[in-house]
């Protein structure tokens, strides 16, 4: 029997390298995004797949059916990708805007899986990757509602694989740094949509930040590399015998998180405070 994987945020990036990949190499895939262009292109591309909002409940029930009627009620593994970052001094961002941040990155993510752990109980096997970040390790200027969205992915993983623990199925984390997508392109959306630039104390800065945002040019931020450095390791976390609880991805997250290992608070703020001013310049 094929393997079976259901995937969120499949449109771009890393999503979509990963599900076309994984159908590649024999899985039947559940490639789910959040527009119905982006599912017909998937679909076109020979994938499986549907709708899947991860800010609607109702959307999110609705694809579990969906899934287990491609899967004949079998789910091998859950591959949680769907996200998106909103830029913005925390002091910008409203609760409402902080709120859909957490109910794309954090809630939705959180409800999806809870849906699919009694199928994997069932089958006493499963796998559950989360797809996190290195700012669920540290944190940087204007990035505090993505920062706090995958720290509190970060704490909600590692009480999954504790609570999982002997049932059968394996909970891991991955934590790419810079890897090509459109990040950024839905970054700039999200921070002309919801932050009031000339009104702010940071409007200065906020220059650069679009500067950076507009960019089409991903591949010159330092360490960054492709989708397939993360389907490296996603692949280990779904056929190991011993997945890793976490997979650093990129230069970038090896080194920031041995530096917040070793060195004393202030000096890790110094060297984040450096990384900020280096890119917004």
């Amino acid at each position: 029997m094929k393997k079976s994987i259901l995937i969120t945020g499949c449109s771009t990036g890393i999503g979509h390298y990963c599900a076309l990949k994984l159908k590649a190499s024999g899985y039947q895939v559940i490639a789910t995004a959040r527009k119905e262009e982006d599912v017909q292109a998937l679909q076109a591309q020979g994938l499986e797949s549907f709708v899947l909002d991860l800010a609607s409940s109702e959307s999110i029930h609705a694809g579990v059916e969906r899934t287990l009627a491609l899967t004949n009620g079998r789910l091998d593994a859950l591959f949680n990708n769907g996200a998106y970052g909103q830029p913005g001094a925390v002091e910008d961002l409203s609760r409402d805007v902080l709120r859909a941040q957490f109910e794309t990155n954090l809630f939705g993510w959180v409800e999806l899986t809870n849906k699919i752990i009694p199928i994997m109980r069932q089958q006493k096997q499963g796998r559950i990757v989360m797809n996190s970040s290195v700012l669920g390790l540290v944190a940087m200027k204007y990035r505090g509602a993505y920062n706090a969205s995958k720290f509190a992915l970060e704490g909600i993983t590692d009480t999954y694989r504790l609570e999982l623990s002997g049932s059968g199925i394996r909970v891991s984390l991955i934590e790419p740094g810079p890897i090509v997508s459109d990040f950024r392109k839905n970054a700039l959306r999200a921070f002309q949509a919801h932050i009031n630039i000339e009104s702010s104390a940071h409007a200065k800065v906020y220059k650069s930040v679009l500067s950076r945002l507009a960019s089409t040019d991903e591949d010159s931020t330092p360490f960054t590399l492709t989708p397939e450095a993360v389907y490296q390791v996603l692949i280990h976390a779904l056929e190991s015998e011993r997945p890793r609880p976490r997979y650093y991805v990129t230069k970038a997250t090896y080194l920031l998180g041995y530096l917040k290992r070793i060195l004393p608070t202030r000096w890790m703020d110094t060297v984040l405070k450096e990384a900020s001013k280096k890119e917004n310049r």
